[in-house]
């Protein structure tokens, strides 16, 4: 078994042959102390990570905001001044899927914990820190060049049962109910953005849209739309061969919304 880490956070790796790539998360830092938000920032930048930092809540909204960055975790400081606390972790949710971890060098208020994923409490050791992001990892296997015709079962599943399984752990079914309507809702969205992106040959939103169906549909566990939206990301210049993803990416959405009504229907969906 043979590993590599690469500047973008793809991890490549063989396993009898087989390629499967391997995506650490996107992560926004939200801290109003420098050498906190830089010292975290620098050990995940040169582990591999990709990472964004904000110095208070209201920029941290302006990056979600642009669309730009799709974070898969965010790490927010519980205490600062302006937007903080669970005003802002309300603000988070409604422009973000990521993960949240608050992070305080005391005890956060139930306020806070209650409205966030996970609790770290500084200092936090650089090994302890991507302990934690790693879990937040995904695989899509296996990877295929530009044009490339994908073969029967060459996709990933639909959705990672183990991702399925630790949003219920969290929370409510019906809350986990709204999270993949809700990503079905997006992907529907950003289907009409595409195509209209295409028809005027605006290759850079036409990236930009690939990799938020990536970076939202993997962090969701909705693996087989992540695929097609990586796919999208990388298709580099050939306007023609990402058009021909479309037809995918509406399968993709089609079999999600498929698994949604299998997965919640009354008699499939655990009591609430």
């Amino acid at each position: 078994m043979a590993l590599s880490l690469s500047a973008s956070g793809w991890h490549t790796q063989s396993v009898h042959g087989l390629a499967t790539n391997r995506k650490l998360p996107n992560v926004l830092i939200i801290d109003d102390d420098l050498v906190s938000r830089e010292v975290m920032a620098t050990v995940l930048t040169m582990s591999g990570y990709t990472v964004q930092t904000a110095a208070d809540g209201g920029e941290s909204l302006n990056i979600l905001e642009t669309d730009q960055f799709v974070p898969d975790v965010i790490l927010m400081d519980t205490q600062m001044p302006g937007l903080s606390g669970p005003p802002l972790i309300q603000q988070l949710r409604a422009r973000s899927t990521a993960t949240i971890y608050a992070i305080s060098g005391s005890q956060a208020p139930d306020a806070v914990v209650g409205g966030v994923d996970g609790f770290l409490l500084k200092p936090i050791g650089p090994e302890a820190l991507q302990r934690v992001l790693e879990k937040h990892a995904f695989e899509i296997r296996p990877a295929y060049s530009q044009g490339t015709q994908l073969p029967p079962g060459a996709m990933p599943p639909i959705i990672n049962p183990k991702t399925l399984a630790q949003l219920r752990d969290m929370m409510k079914e019906t809350a986990v109910r709204e999270i993949y309507g809700a990503v079905v809702a997006d992907l529907q969205k950003r289907r009409l953005a595409l195509e209209e992106a295409l028809d005027f040959a605006d290759i850079e939103t036409v990236h930009r849209l690939g990799h938020s169906i990536k970076g939202g549909c993997g962090m969701a566990g909705a693996l087989e739309a992540a695929r097609v939206g990586e796919l999208i990301e990388s298709g580099g210049d050939d306007l023609e061969y990402i058009r021909t993803l479309l037809p995918l990416l509406d399968s993709a959405t089609r079999n999600l919304e498929r698994m949604l009504k299998a997965e919640f229907s009354p008699q499939g969906s655990d009591p609430e």
